[in-house]
């Protein structure tokens, strides 16, 4: 073998380096090289850094500015549903960007109505859906849900656009990763029980979803990870509602899991038709439900003790019951949540998250790799 090393194989060396210690030491090197200087997130409860508050997003889970809710990292409720940090929050920590600011509390102008420079914006909102709040509407399903749909969240995007000047936009879309985080669940989940069939939800949402990523992709987004659904047949929620006889191999809910894993092919299937349209963008596939998967395979690998009972909550077997979430009076909390993968019942403990997070951007559960996504980023600049 030669003893020079190639250009490419450089740069392949240098950003695994480099991914590898941005995610580990971000947090407490404030000047490190950024991959990308501002990351743009979109999604539902699951990426959701504030722009919903308490009484707000699906019934039953109406106490997110309560306590225990953000006991573990921040040490009060900061309208996360978890403990502490999302997934969203260590990938902004392993860029060494802050935590992007939600939407809806977001201050960005200036005195001349321009807006100030910021390392990003979620719009992701709880309870949101990929489809048109009308559709369940006119199909009586709208009870206690919010209005909020991925096509709000991009009004809210285009809103913010117009805030800022021709520089800063061109700078947006050269320099931001845009993270999609997992949305299109609650779909399935407010049509439980309905005449509505998981075969129309599923088409739907993919179509509307792919409409979404479409206008993203037409204003010149050029890099790009979406996230698919989580194994949501292990979810508490999933749990405590399905008739025993109806779990998996793990122990999950298979009818669940197996509505996730359909959607996700559909999904993956619509991701390769638009890399093939869009060959000047990057487009990463995350694959939630084979990581949540490995966890609940090897529990112990990740430090994990509980698989299914929610952390915070009450009621047997699983510490859940559908109207006595955490942040209730009569809700009681585990001592350690780092232990544990569901912290409410429907959604994740901060350990968890990290784990996701983790293994998103080490690239095992993403096609292409996230490494990828970075190289060409790097030899754009």
């Amino acid at each position: 073998m030669s003893s020079s090393i190639s250009p490419l194989l450089t740069t392949v060396i240098f950003v695994s380096s480099l991914l590898f210690f941005t995610i580990s030491k971000a947090a407490t090197i404030p000047n490190i090289h950024r991959p990308f200087n501002k990351i743009y997130a979109f999604g539902d409860s699951f990426t959701d850094t504030g722009n919903s508050r308490s009484g707000e997003g699906p019934a039953g889970f109406g106490h997110l500015s309560s306590p225990p809710y953000g006991m573990t990292f921040f040490r009060r409720p900061t309208n996360r549903y978890s403990d502490g940090r999302l997934t969203i929050d260590f990938v902004a920590e392993s860029m060494n960007l802050p935590f992007l600011p939600p939407y809806l509390r977001l201050k960005t102008t200036n005195a001349n109505g321009t807006a100030t420079d910021t390392h990003g914006v979620n719009f992701a909102v709880s309870g949101s859906t990929v489809i048109k709040h009308a559709f369940f509407v006119k199909n009586n399903l709208s009870l206690d849900m919010t209005p909020q749909s991925i096509e709000t969240e991009l009004a809210w995007f285009e809103k913010y656009l117009e805030t800022l000047g021709t520089n800063q936009k061109v700078s947006l879309f050269k320099d931001s990763l845009f993270w999609i985080g997992e949305i299109g669940v609650n779909d399935y989940a407010y049509t439980l029980g309905s005449t509505v069939s998981s075969d129309t939800i599923r088409e739907l949402s993919i179509s509307t979803f792919t409409r979404f990523l479409e206008t993203l992709l037409n204003k010149g987004v050029k890099y790009m990870l979406v996230q698919g659904h989580p194994a949501t047949g292990c979810l508490t929620l999933a749990m405590s509602l399905a008739a025993e006889d109806d779990r998996d191999s793990l122990g999950c809910v298979q009818s669940a899991n197996n509505q996730s894993y359909t959607h996700n092919l559909a999904l993956q299937s619509k991701l390769k038709q638009l890399r093939i349209k869009y060959p000047s963008a990057t487009i990463v596939y995350a694959d939630y439900w084979n990581a949540y998967r490995a966890v609940i395979k090897h529990p112990s690998k990740y430090g994990i003790t509980e698989k299914f009972k929610a952390c915070c909550g009450i009621g047997e077997p699983y510490n859940f019951q559908v109207f006595q979430t955490c942040g209730t009076d009569a809700a009681t909390v585990c001592k350690d949540p780092n232990q544990y993968i569901n912290w409410d019942g429907v959604h994740l403990t901060e350990a968890m998250y990290k784990v996701m997070a983790d293994m998103f951007l080490d690239g095992t559960f993403t096609r292409p790799r996230f490494s990828d996504l970075l190289i060409k980023k790097l030899n754009y600049l």
